[in-house]
């Protein structure tokens, strides 16, 4: 592995805020971009907001995120990634890599340091042609189309919408 995965500390704002300020024509096509935004998210994690850091292990430089939001526990045990590379990485794999390591967590049971959880779903705009092909590398399948789901760049998008069930994932 290139890469390791851990939670975010208000002591990465600083490259944090390099990363997405280096990277802002790259996610903003796609996603706000909020170089000043770590500290709200760190101060937002708790039971249904997980946040992990990608992070380079020759450099320790900040190759991308990912959210794992909307976690949903009891009988559903659902959880929502959103993620985000950073340049200079981007298309070098340590993404990838990454957000197997992110999966493996997921699926891991709680005690073991895992979330525990059953489902994945990534929801990506149909533009959005790295993030379908990373659903599409990490074994997540189509389930279809949500019209209208979220409102970026001053309009409502559409997103296709992908899953995965811990019993699909190798990893676990």
């Amino acid at each position: 592995m290139r890469v390791e995965i851990r939670t975010p500390k208000l002591s990465d704002a600083a490259s944090y805020a390099a990363a997405v300020r280096r990277s802002a024509e790259h996610v903003g096509r796609w996603n706000p971009v909020e170089p000043d935004g770590l500290v709200d998210l760190v101060r937002r994690q708790g039971e249904t907001l997980h946040t992990f850091l990608i992070l380079d292990l020759e450099d320790g430089g900040l190759v991308g995120t990912c959210n794992v939001a909307n976690i949903v526990r009891g009988r559903f045990l659902n959880g929502t990634l959103g993620y985000n590379s950073y340049l200079p990485y981007n298309g070098t794999g340590r993404m990838t890599e990454g957000m197997r390591l992110v999966v493996d967590r997921c699926f891991a049971p709680q005690p073991r340091g895992g979330l525990g959880l059953h489902r994945l779903e990534i929801n990506v705009q149909p533009e959005n042609g790295p993030s379908v092909a990373m659903a599409g590398r990490l074994g997540f399948r189509h389930e279809g189309t949500t019209p209208r789901m979220l409102f970026l760049q001053d309009a409502w998008r559409d997103h296709e919408r992908f899953a995965l069930t811990s019993e699909e994932w190798p990893g676990v």
